[in-house]
């Protein structure tokens, strides 16, 4: 099974990024614990903090893998055109947020891709990654 997973703006940061929030470790160190943890996973992975940019590595990838997880950032609440881009490719995708986004500003309360995606997972910390994989195993070996 072929996953990729997004991250958007400030993720760059984690580890070092309000720690209280996200915690100390970083997503390249989290990265390598979830390929040793889901072996059987083709796990890609991609950063960036310019719309663009995601829009262009969901297009990249949206009619290829068996999976999408995006963490778009502060994009969840801005950008419809990763809401477009999501809905126009074939692959499923999952959104995660790191903290709980309802428990946080009320901006953060809307998102505007949660409709293009097949679910949700926000406020498990980095594990949220580690349950939208899990999710795409289940349906995986269900087909």
């Amino acid at each position: 099974m072929k996953l990729q997973i997004i991250n958007g703006p400030n993720l760059n940061l984690l580890g070092k990024r309000e720690p209280t929030v996200y915690g100390n470790i970083s997503f390249d160190d989290f990265f390598e614990t979830l390929k040793k943890r889901f072996p059987a996973c083709e796990l890609h992975y991609y950063q960036s903090n310019v719309e663009g940019e995601i829009i262009n590595k969901l297009h990249e990838t949206g009619f290829n893998f068996d999976g999408i997880i995006i963490n778009a950032g502060a994009y969840t609440h801005t950008s419809i055109a990763i809401h477009d881009a999501i809905g126009a490719i074939k692959t499923p995708t999952v959104e995660v947020h790191i903290s709980n986004v309802y428990a946080r500003e009320e901006f953060r309360h809307k998102s505007l891709i949660t409709s293009k995606c097949v679910g949700m997972m926000t406020g498990f910390g980095m594990e949220g990654y580690a349950l939208a994989i899990e999710y795409f195993k289940s349906v995986h070996a269900k087909s």
